[in-house]
């Protein structure tokens, strides 16, 4: 079965003003969309990898061209995430399948020179459901000031028999972040910063 590509939706905010206080760089987040025919909608498929190692090099070349023409170019994009909305007549083992392969998530990664993984939600719902990409530093999972959620929604999918596969991406972290990162307190806690899991 051949990747059905119904619609490409994009998405982008800019943020210049937040807490009353004009942000020192405007924070740009977008996302790029595509929502596609469901291949296992309505029956249970025990076996998902031929679909999956089918679909996943197609979305994932595609969405990482749109995104990383959308934000400029990919060297502007500094924290990143991704997110599959499956429709009602579908599992969301479907969402998951085509998102979390390396089939699908290595061309963002490549292409951002990333060393973090792709932070992410797998949900179902009906069309016009909120689609919700969380993100991170790219490099650094433990820097608190790109933890950032995009959120919107297309009014016509997903239908029953459709999943939406997206990627995030933003250009820096939230605008005046003063929480401070998750290495300040492991220190105070008494952890190793290099080992967590280390008391």
């Amino acid at each position: 079965m051949s990747l059905e590509i119904r619609k490409i939706v994009s998405f982008e905010e800019e943020t210049l003003i937040e807490g009353y206080k004009k942000a020192d760089r405007p924070l740009r987040m977008f996302a790029v969309a595509a929502v596609v025919t469901n291949p296992w909608a309505g029956r249970f498929v025990h076996d998902l990898k031929p679909v999956v190692r089918e679909y996943g090099p197609q979305l994932g070349e595609l969405l990482t061209q749109r995104i990383c023409e959308l934000a400029g170019g990919a060297e502007n994009i500094e924290a990143f995430g991704k997110a599959a909305v499956v429709g009602l007549n579908g599992e969301v083992e479907h969402a998951s399948a085509l998102i979390h392969t390396l089939h699908f998530g290595n061309f963002y990664r490549e292409a951002v020179e990333a060393k973090s993984f792709l932070s992410f939600t797998n949900t179902r719902g009906p069309a016009n459901a909120p689609i919700s990409v969380p993100m991170m530093d790219k490099n650094d999972g433990g820097k608190r000031s790109h933890y950032l959620t995009l959120q919107f929604n297309i009014g016509d999918a997903p239908a029953a028999d459709e999943i939406v596969v997206v990627l995030g991406g933003a250009t820096g972290g939230r605008p005046h972040h003063r929480i401070g990162d998750r290495y300040q307190e492991l220190q105070e806690l008494g952890h190793d910063v290099d080992n967590p899991a280390a008391v």
